[in-house]
């Protein structure tokens, strides 16, 4: 192709001038640049002496119950395309939860189920406007990414100081432009739940057009009786979806499977955007043998809460403010003291989240990742403050 051609091909493809982009750069789209990096948590440094433990992603410690470790290593059919529509997962969940089969759509984990949501309900109109999406700050830091992503404009409204949602202000936010609102509960990273009452108040006081997703991520690890039961608000309110996951309570965060439930007014649509093929064969088979076994995925559950609720209690008696904990973690709302909190515990072999100026979120771990835990917070509590 000589070069005329090429300089009018670029012409009727819209591209910049060499004026504009003189380095002849492949640029992506405006928004990707003004987007946050989603920042993974880092597994520990090795430390001489002592066993390293990971406690910065919310994982499980725990792996997958036996009966799921042995079907997936009977699993073969690795060159067949899965089952696009998880019919034996949406089978085993419709059961497990008393819904439709058709309510269900799976994704990949509860971040692909909530891309799919975004995609489908929220993005920029023809007419060059975005879409709003209003969710608390700080919650799960892939929110603003995912929106931005979709083509629609966030509305982060800030927590209050025990870290909850403002449900009044989130309300209050809501706009002609509003089309979806996140509801992160237990909120990660920082811990409560919202509650039924609070919940439903809420609901009606926002247009019945405007989507509500209850993202229950941290649903199995919740032992607040007044915690909102997403699937019931499902069952009640036609606007309303839930999401979940198997990543933490059974132990699958690697195979990546989860689900949105909501009504046929939504999942009609749904379906139509839906990521072809996002759950693979072996993340299906892994996710139906662990519904068929949950009392020991429960048992499993249920450590881990004990766990919660020991670090929890010795954070208290040691004098930390903690905000409810009803997920897999805890948050220490040490503002700028975060990075040095965070160091001191790569030095004893411990990762942790540290989130900018904030806080510091720590995954519930192995006993013993947890008692170090504590006894960093007992040493740091001591430590004289840098002014």
């Amino acid at each position: 192709m000589s070069s005329g051609a090429g300089t009018d091909r670029r012409s009727r493809l819209g591209c910049m001038t060499s004026s504009e982009n003189p380095a002849g750069e492949i640029r992506p789209r405006p928004v990707v640049d003004r987007l946050p990096r989603y920042a993974a948590g880092k597994p520990p440094a090795p430390v001489e002496g002592l066993v390293s433990y990971k406690l910065s992603s919310n994982e499980s410690p725990l792996p997958p119950i036996p009966a799921v470790q042995q079907a997936i290593a009977a699993q073969t059919d690795f060159n067949r395309y899965p089952d696009p529509l998880s019919s034996r997962l949406r089978t085993a969940l419709a059961g497990f939860l008393d819904v439709p089969a058709d309510d269900i759509v799976t994704g990949a984990g509860s971040l692909g189920a909530l891309n799919q949501l975004l995609v489908t309900f929220a993005g920029q109109n023809d007419d060059g406007k975005a879409d709003e999406v209003i969710y608390a700050w700080r919650s799960f830091e892939a929110y603003p990414i995912c929106v931005g992503l979709a083509g629609a404009e966030s509305v982060r409204i800030p927590l209050t100081s025990d870290g909850r949602h403002d449900l009044d202000a989130m309300a209050a936010a809501v706009s002609a432009r509003t089309r979806l609102i996140l509801l992160c509960t237990p909120n990660n990273p920082t811990g409560p739940v919202l509650t039924t009452a609070e919940t439903e108040r809420f609901i009606n006081a926002v247009p019945s057009d405007v989507v509500v997703v209850i993202d229950e991520a941290y649903q199995e690890f919740v032992r607040d009786s007044d915690a909102v039961d997403g699937l019931a608000l499902y069952r009640k309110y036609p606007n309303v979806v839930v999401l979940r996951t198997f990543s933490k309570a059974h132990g699958l965060a690697g195979l990546r499977v989860g689900y949105s439930v909501s009504g046929p007014e939504l999942t009609q649509h749904l379906r139509v955007a839906a990521t072809p093929f996002a759950v693979s064969q072996i993340a299906e088979t892994a996710a139906v043998t662990s519904l068929a076994h949950f009392d020991e995925v429960v048992e499993r559950v249920q450590s881990l809460v004990n766990e919660r609720d020991r670090v929890t209690a010795g954070l208290r008696e040691l004098g930390w403010f903690v905000p409810e904990a009803q997920g897999n973690f805890v948050w220490l709302g040490l503002g700028s003291d975060s990075a040095e909190f965070a160091a001191l515990a790569a030095e004893r072999a411990l990762s942790v989240r540290a989130f900018g100026d904030e806080g510091i979120r720590v995954s519930i771990g192995e006993a013993d990742a947890n008692t170090r835990f504590l006894e960093l917070c007992a040493i740091y509590t001591k430590l004289p403050r840098r002014s």
